[in-house]
């Protein structure tokens, strides 16, 4: 659709002007035509039928009614002002209220009228009412009925400008009078065929002025297709175009893994590990640049498999860096690290934004003349005056927390060849999304636990069992166990949460007076957080009193419970992040979360799942589901999350068609060059890409 009459600006469609355009520019990021006709609605009022006053119920959602406005007068005073009236059909009869408007309604309704009537229907004493419903005037478009109403997505600031749902629907008909015979097709005959899509013209009416309902359902399957089609596409073609176009350093040598295995390694690598680590070294030894993903659950040993690989780096002359989001989670890294390294006489550093300027300098000295062979940092390492002498292998954990644009900086750290990317992550990303998000990636998952770790027992308490939460907790201390207390810290009130924060950390030494406790948050100086945390981590503290600053990274195997306040306000990944701070030592571990009694529909279901399962595929597909997929990749990358219609939560199937679709077409055409995939070649070389292309970083 990229021609020039979709390029046209906003403002120059009927009955939009300079005022309404501008309007639509800065709340909906609608500039042109092309982006009006695919601003879609986000659901349909049936008006395909009428019903009677009599027959009308409280579950529905809403009711179309033909009748006669019978009365309508203004009463109340001041902000409790309202409009009121006697709508009937020959059934029955049904009060009518308005609180906005009531001025402009005053004027413009006719007493006696006859009127189509739309809105929801509710009870009072068991006579039928409705608040806020639509009044038309009975004409003869309208007295049949027969047509579903786009419904679309408004601002408040387009709803004080008389700019509603309906106007933008006034604005659609106007547009699709002069598009619909512009609107090219960009999917070959071959495809329509095989899929049995409608038109890509039919489509785009269909969407907006549906004229029926199997038209809808045909509107929809067809652009969700294209849409998850095409992302398909560019995903496939830059990780064949990665694999042809960047080199990548040739790992092959591996004496040192040999005498860490022999002598050091700890304990034995689960087959998961084993099986992720050969796919990692084979990419590594075949001449071009590693891009990977590796999924792993809390616990499951993504750390052991970062370091072996980063020893056949070192092996093979080049150096190796972990980046984290959080000093913390750095720290953690670099302490469980470095034992190894010096096992091994390997020089192993840290970078963090606390690192003291002496040391910093030593640093930079060592990475540049190549002595360091592994630094662990934080954001630090993005910093123009860290250079290595050869960097081989970058490992990123946590990777949703770091900006593309971030990662793109430590992928030109080394100038004349491009490091080998692994990057980690602990939150499971169900199968859709992780096509969408990294479907131009190699994935390696660790589907298995360590041997000899128990699934943690999960419990749901309400507040008012607060005491007998106390009881479990000084059980297990006496046990010689320790104990997280997690308090939500949001940042819209954090003042408001710092409080809670506070008052549960004296609640619980006034509970607790023969213990110690310690506290951590995000406000505290990083030097003061190390501190408590060491503390905890020697055993020196019983108790831990924190916020979600410990979601990642602390490994006290000691730590058996983990006491979750305010739970509900918690999404399911989190949860599921802070419960694995705990059973990572043999003993029996739980996590137990605390909420008000009062829960909404969502947060119970959240709770239930939690209790329910501990597999974080199984918890990141009802997350899904319950949040929708929103800005997992820390940056929208190259439009590929941003989609306009399919959503990943309920169209994995149609995904799942979508991109076998497209391998097949590029295993058979990588350039596209056939003559029958000439209209997809167009189609890609249309889209707007970024001027980064960020999908060779990751």
């Amino acid at each position: 659709m990229q021609n020039d009459f979709f390029e046209t600006r906003i403002e120059l469609l009927r009955n939009v002007g300079p005022q309404r355009g501008q309007l639509l520019n800065t709340e909906l990021q609608i500039f042109t035509f092309g982006d009006l006709i695919q601003y879609y609605p986000f659901r349909y009022e049936d008006r395909t039928q009428f019903h009677y006053i009599s027959d009308l119920t409280e579950d529905m959602e809403y009711a179309q009614i033909k009748g006669r406005l019978r009365t309508f007068e203004k009463v109340g005073e001041g902000f409790k002002q309202r409009l009121t009236g006697t709508f009937t059909d020959g059934t029955g009869s049904m009060e009518l209220t308005w609180f906005q408007g009531i001025t402009w309604l005053e004027k413009h309704l006719r007493m006696g009228a006859e009127y189509v009537l739309f809105g929801k229907p509710s009870f009072f004493q068991g006579r039928p009412q409705m608040q806020h419903p639509e009044l038309e005037l009975l004409n003869g478009t309208n007295e049949k009925g027969g047509y579903y109403q786009p419904v679309y997505s408004v601002t408040e600031k387009l709803r004080k400008k008389y700019i509603e749902s309906k106007q933008i629907a006034l604005m659609q008909r106007a547009l699709l009078e002069k598009a619909y015979p512009l609107i090219r097709e960009n999917l070959p005959t071959f495809l329509l065929q095989k899929y049995r899509l409608v038109a890509k013209r039919d489509a785009i009416y269909n969407i907006h002025l549906p004229h029926s309902d199997q038209w809808l359902h045909q509107a929809r399957r067809r652009l969700k297709f294209e849409e998850l089609f095409y992302n398909q596409l560019r995903l496939i073609k830059q990780k064949v175009l990665r694999r042809v176009d960047y080199e990548g350093q040739i790992f092959k040598s591996a004496a040192l893994l040999k005498i860490f295995y022999d002598e050091y390694l700890p304990f034995p690598l689960t087959n998961a590990q084993k099986r992720v680590i050969k796919e990692i070294f084979a990419d590594m030894r075949m001449g071009r640049q590693m891009n990977r993903l590796l999924q792993g659950d809390v616990g499951s040993g993504k750390t052991i498999v970062a370091f072996i690989c980063m020893l056949l780096a070192i092996d093979n002359g080049a150096q190796a860096c972990l980046m984290a989001p959080t000093e913390i989670l750095a720290d953690q890294h670099y302490q469980g690290l470095k034992e190894f390294a010096e096992l091994l006489g390997i020089r192993i550093e840290k970078l963090t934004g606390s690192t003291k300027k002496k040391a910093r300098a030593l640093i930079h000295e060592g990475l540049l003349d190549g002595s360091v062979k592994i630094i662990v940092g934080t954001h630090a390492l993005l910093e123009d005056i860290v250079q290595f002498q050869n960097l081989g292998l970058c490992v990123i954990d946590e990777q949703h927390r770091f900006g593309v644009a971030q990662r793109a900086k430590l992928w030109e750290k080394n100038k004349y060849m491009h490091p080998h990317i692994l990057v980690m992550t602990a939150t499971p990303i169900p199968r859709t999304l992780a096509m969408t998000l990294y479907g131009d990636l190699d994935v390696s998952v660790i589907d298995e636990l360590p041997k000899g770790r128990k699934p943690i027992k999960t419990v749901h308490r309400y507040d008012s069992h607060r005491l007998n939460v106390f009881g479990f907790m000084r059980d297990e201390i006496q046990k010689g166990r320790q104990v997280y207390v997690v308090y939500p810290l949001i940042e819209e009130s954090e003042k408001l949460d710092y409080k809670d924060l506070m008052d549960g950390y004296e609640s619980i030494v006034r509970a607790f007076p023969e213990y110690q406790v310690s506290i951590v948050h995000g406000k505290m100086k990083p030097a003061d957080k190390d501190f408590e945390m060491q503390r905890f981590v020697k055993a020196e503290t019983q108790i831990m009193v924190a916020t979600t600053v410990i979601e990642v990274g602390v490994n006290v195997p000691n730590a058996s419970v983990m006491v979750i306040e305010s739970a509900e306000k918690f999404g399911l990944a989190q949860l599921h992040q802070l419960r694995g701070r705990v059973g990572r030592g043999a003993e029996q571990s739980f996590c137990i979360l605390m909420t008000d009694f009062k829960l909404s529909k969502d947060s119970r279901t959240r709770i239930e799942t939690m209790v329910r399962t501990t597999d974080g595929f199984e918890i990141a597909d009802v997350d899904l589901q319950l949040r929708g997929p929103g800005d997992i990749s820390g940056t929208q990358q190259s439009g590929i999350i941003d989609l306009q219609i399919a959503d990943l939560a309920k169209d994995g199937e149609i995904l799942k068609v979508a991109r076998e679709c497209a391998q097949a077409i590029l295993e058979a055409d990588p350039n596209l060059s056939a003559e029958e995939h000439s209209m997809i070649r167009e189609q890609i070389d249309s889209l707007k890409t970024n001027q980064s292309n960020w999908s060779r970083i990751s």
